[in-house]
């Protein structure tokens, strides 16, 4: 049975909340043989299920079913304050070395400078609470390099050849060792 959006009944729509982020809209349709359908779009997916006696049958379907949906695509990340954050981006190389160290040597011990940038990578993906730390920090993850960077200060548009090749590169725990 297919819903006749063409004919929507003046019913309006009710809006339940998903998320702190994310808001469902449930909307209830009457189709052309007198059954209602019921109707949610989180933004992700689109669903109609038709078939109820009532719109009220209808809407509180569509509210179930996006609860469900909330619930399973809940969001897992850790809070972290995004002034802060902020703040960190714009810091010179030193002083992202110098925080690294003191809020934890094992991420300074893995941290490679490139250029004025310091990036880490990691062979496993990092816990939850490492990943905090790096993004409060200032990192974000670059995906088509593998490593977590910061820009120091020093924002650029990405090029077309590995930094590597452009700029110097040095791992400063091999050097304070030395």
């Amino acid at each position: 049975m297919k819903t006749n959006t063409k004919n929507q009944i003046g019913l309006g729509s009710r809006s339940a909340q998903l998320s702190s982020e994310k808001k469902s809209t449930v909307t209830a349709y009457q189709t052309p043989d007198g059954l209602w359908t019921s109707e949610f779009n989180t933004g992700v997916m689109r669903s109609t299920q038709p078939g109820f006696a009532t719109e009220k049958e209808a809407l509180a379907d569509a509210e179930q079913r996006a609860a469900k949906l909330a619930a399973e695509h809940k969001d897992t990340r850790l809070p972290i304050d995004a002034e802060a954050r902020k703040k960190n981006r714009t810091l010179p190389t030193a002083k992202v070395l110098e925080l690294l160290k003191t809020s934890n040597p094992g991420l300074f011990n893995l941290a490679e400078v490139v250029g004025k940038w310091v990036w880490i990578a990691f062979r496993e993906t990092p816990a939850p609470e490492l990943r905090q730390i790096l993004a409060q920090l200032g990192f974000h993850w670059n995906r088509e390099r593998q490593a977590w960077q910061h820009p120091c200060g020093a924002f650029r548009l990405r090029g077309f050849q590995d930094p590597h090749e452009k700029y110097e590169s040095y791992f400063p725990a091999d050097s304070r060792a030395a």
